[in-house]
């Protein structure tokens, strides 16, 4: 295919997974790079990547000074590019629980549409492997709370396995975003909806990371939980 593609990977202390993540990325097809944006790993993650890089022109880094959030690292991310002219943008965690083996088929996917979403429920299957209970049970909750409250027909909004065309994020006004975490998926899932934008959900099996410490908080949680009702609050007023 002739178009472009970019897989964006937020990282803090990642040092472990990176040298094997960004080379199995690459290797699912030619059209891909990679951006790294580091936020100033202490466990030297970013000195990684800028060493693959430096051996590897598909493999760019982009280094923020500390830690301030997964939706603002996507949203540096996006910017970068979108200046490149890249055609398609991918969300990706850089701890394994999204297969770089899926990549294939969101290319796939995105010929059909807008934004492709990697779901881990989609029509009721759940495709979670070495999650606890609660873990589980809170992000399915979400998803039905999220729903209920913004009125998004997705099986999985919470999920930060995604694909965007480039028309989407153009359309969409990135300095309004202001979220993160799980709120930051459904925001831009929502705007991107709003624009008119056609979205499709494909399976994807999500598998808890095996190194490194989880970035969950409870500050993520509650965050979501409030988000979804100032989104909720916003479309009334913009119909009003």
């Amino acid at each position: 295919m002739s178009e472009r593609a970019l897989v964006i990977v937020p990282t803090y202390d990642e040092a472990s997974n990176i040298p094997q993540l960004l080379p199995q990325i690459l290797g699912q097809d030619e059209c891909i790079d990679v951006l790294v944006v580091d936020d100033g790993s202490p466990d030297g993650t970013g000195q990684i990547a800028d060493r693959m890089a430096s051996d590897n022109g598909r493999i760019h880094v982009l280094h923020r000074e500390k830690k301030l959030g997964l939706g603002t690292a996507y949203l540096a991310g996006f910017a970068w590019a979108l200046e490149r002219e890249y055609d398609f943008i991918f969300e990706m965690d850089a701890d394994f629980s999204h297969d770089p083996k899926h990549l294939p088929e969101f290319l796939e996917a995105i010929q059909d549409a807008d934004l492709v979403l990697g779901s881990r429920y989609l029509d009721g299957r759940v495709t979670v492997v070495n999650w606890p209970m609660s873990r589980l049970l809170l992000s399915y909750g979400a998803n039905i709370y999220a729903r209920v409250v913004t009125g998004l027909k997705l099986c999985d909004s919470t999920g930060g396995f995604k694909c965007f065309r480039r028309r989407v994020l153009e359309a969409i006004d990135l300095d309004r975003v202001h979220s993160n975490g799980y709120a930051f998926q459904i925001e831009m899932s929502l705007r991107a909806v709003k624009k008119g934008f056609k979205i499709k959900e494909i399976p994807i099996v999500f598998v808890d990371r095996s190194d490194g410490a989880s970035k969950m908080s409870g500050r993520i949680v509650r965050e979501a939980i409030w988000m979804v009702w100032r989104l909720r609050f916003q479309t009334i007023l913009r119909r009003l």
